[in-house]
């Protein structure tokens, strides 16, 4: 993070007046001060040589002005691109204890023997740090061509069963679900056999109306919010684990709170409880059928 010095914090304290306007308005009132002679010159009637050496004082005084609009514009923008790095591009064993923290406080009761047991190990988390660039929407297709081959590979095969996706992605939000569904339906990724991507949330979508469209659909990606997820998993059999290869969880997208997927408590425990605490996923994960990836 840059540091600003004394020196630097100095020139940029401005009179309340000026903090309270905006840089275009700080400009006109340097502009109207210029222009309106004061009532002692009116007065005294400066000569010319003294109102020469008035307008040089006022032209110094808005070179300064737009010097100090400069060094707040650097200031903020290093502020906003001075982020500390997404707990996502960690490497693999960094992830497993990241994992691990988020399981204690979804399991607040559980002993340390029993929290180890349910840890997910560093071998099923899929290592994604030779993705250098933004983890956003924008960028998914590509950080699974790169990061991610083997699904990507998988994700242009055409399905074999109904309901039966090799990706399960997971958000919080119903539109982000959405917006994510859009993404995945790019043709790099699924060329010309691959699956449908199911759209898996409560508003507006009864279970039953899932359970329907996904007995009779071939979906290759399956994108959702963990409760509906983990209710299509446990309390049906519309939605089975048979050609599922990976689990993404949304980690990277935060909402107005700053919050991410695991920082909510809602979404936290409906991600290791319905999701992840399912006896099927679990045995996949433990004995890698099943990569989880931090995106």
């Amino acid at each position: 993070m840059t540091i600003v010095g004394g020196d630097d914090l100095d020139e940029l304290v401005l009179e309340e007046n000026y903090l309270a306007i905006s840089d275009d308005e700080l400009d006109g009132l340097v502009d109207e001060v210029e222009d309106s002679p004061s009532q002692e010159d009116q007065v005294a009637g400066l000569s010319t040589g003294n109102d020469d050496a008035r307008r040089a004082k006022k032209r110094k005084q808005r070179e300064k002005n737009k010097e100090r609009k400069v060094k707040r514009q650097k200031l903020t923008d290093s502020a906003e691109s001075d982020q500390p790095q997404s707990i996502t591009e960690r490497p693999p064993r960094e992830l497993a204890d990241y994992l691990s923290a988020m399981q204690a406080k979804t399991f607040t009761k559980s002993t340390d023997i029993e929290l180890e047991d349910m840890r997910i190990p560093v071998s099923s988390i899929a290592d994604t740090t030779c993705w250098t660039g933004p983890r956003t929407l924008d960028h998914l297709s590509d950080f699974i061509i790169k990061a991610l081959p083997s699904l990507h590979t998988r994700l242009s095969q055409k399905s074999k069963n109904p309901g039966s996706p090799t990706l399960l992605f997971i958000t919080g939000a119903a539109l982000r679900v959405a917006d994510v569904t859009r993404i995945l339906k790019d043709k790099r990724l699924r060329g010309e056999k691959g699956g449908e991507v199911a759209k898996l949330f409560a508003r507006h979508f009864k279970l039953a109306e899932h359970c329907s469209y996904l007995k009779r659909t071939k979906v290759g990606a399956a994108v959702g919010t963990p409760g509906r997820i983990g209710k299509l998993l446990s309390e049906t059999d519309a939605l089975t684990i048979s050609a599922l290869s990976h689990i993404m969880l949304d980690v990277s997208f935060r909402d107005a709170k700053k919050r991410n997927l695991l920082d909510i408590p809602e979404t936290r425990n409906e991600v290791f409880k319905a999701v992840f605490g399912g006896p099927k996923i679990s045995e996949a994960i433990h004995s890698g059928k099943i990569k989880v990836v931090l995106f």
